[in-house]
């Protein structure tokens, strides 16, 4: 079982001095991935419930907020060597999935084909309105944008036309290295998030379960994968407790349940204390995992 690295990458903490050190850390020591999340804008107060919080509240308050992951990835590639770099989650629905497609294309061109795409729907109902994006048929709406990236990724001229988009024939270059794209990885523990992964996703990306919570799930991607006709050999599956205490015998127990690869939050204050934090993840986990 791989173990990768969440990095909440929020200001003011996130410096380049700071990423560039638990990058080359992370990579130095051996952890396959480095996951980034997405928000673009947040508020000090929202109606809209976050799934992860008994509290309802997004942890992350005042001025502060999440660095955008894209040019977090660029930096990233410039000072490591072989660690993956995935979007844990990139909110889809939000965005214009030309842009989307070109920025995901150019990550993966300049980590040399290290590039996995996380994909969500979104919770945040307040952050959809100041983009001007519905939030409304969000999930449909992440489907069919998925596959406007993907001509954009594969044709040499692309076009699409359908509910929520029409692309005209138009080439997006450089295509990504990956072919025949990245691989994409849909982000929820819901059965609308299983389903997608079961008809068009080469990899899962669940967020905050426990190790006892996997055999359900994992049972309910079975039957959706049968269903499209496929088998779970075809699936990454990655899994971040995220604020969950997970102890070595945890380590174990992901793995028995399924679990490919195993997201520990990695934060540190500063810079300078990086290789002390990293050093005991890998004392904690990476070294377990390895054991196994």
């Amino acid at each position: 079982m791989r173990v990768g690295l969440f990095a909440g990458l929020s200001n003011p903490v996130a410096t380049p001095e700071y990423i560039g050190a638990m990058a080359r850390g992370a990579d130095e020591r051996g952890f396959a991935e480095i996951w980034l999340a997405e928000h673009v804008v947040l508020f000090d107060q929202h109606d809209s419930v976050y799934p992860y919080a008994s509290d309802g509240r997004f942890p992350i308050q005042g001025e502060s907020g999440l660095l955008d992951p894209f040019p977090v990835i660029g930096m990233i590639a410039a000072v490591t060597q072989s660690i993956r770099i995935g979007t844990g989650i990139c909110l889809v629905p939000q965005r214009n999935p030309v842009y989307t497609a070109k920025e995901v294309a150019t990550a993966d061109w300049l980590c040399n084909g290290r590039f996995d795409f996380g994909v969500g729907v979104g919770w945040l109902a307040e952050e959809f309105a100041a983009l001007d994006a519905p939030f409304e048929h969000r999930g449909a709406r992440t489907s069919e944008y998925v596959a406007v990236m993907k001509t954009l990724w594969c044709d040499p001229v692309s076009s699409y036309d359908g509910r929520f988009y029409q692309l005209p024939a138009c080439r997006l270059e450089p295509k990504p290295v990956q072919s025949p794209h990245p691989p994409i990885y849909f982000g929820g523990e819901s059965d609308a998030a299983l389903r997608r992964v079961a008809k068009i996703g080469q990899g899962w990306y669940g967020f905050n379960l426990r190790p006892e919570a996997m055999a359900p799930r994992l049972q309910r991607l079975d039957e959706l994968l049968t269903e499209a006709g496929r088998s779970r050999s075809e699936v990454d599956i990655v899994i971040c407790p995220y604020l969950n205490r997970i102890t070595r015998d945890d380590v174990s127990r992901y793995r028995d349940a399924g679990v490919d690869q195993l997201v520990i939050m990695a934060f540190a204050p500063a810079a300078e204390a990086i290789p002390r934090v990293l050093d005991k993840l890998v004392t904690d986990y990476l070294d377990p995992a390895k054991s196994l």
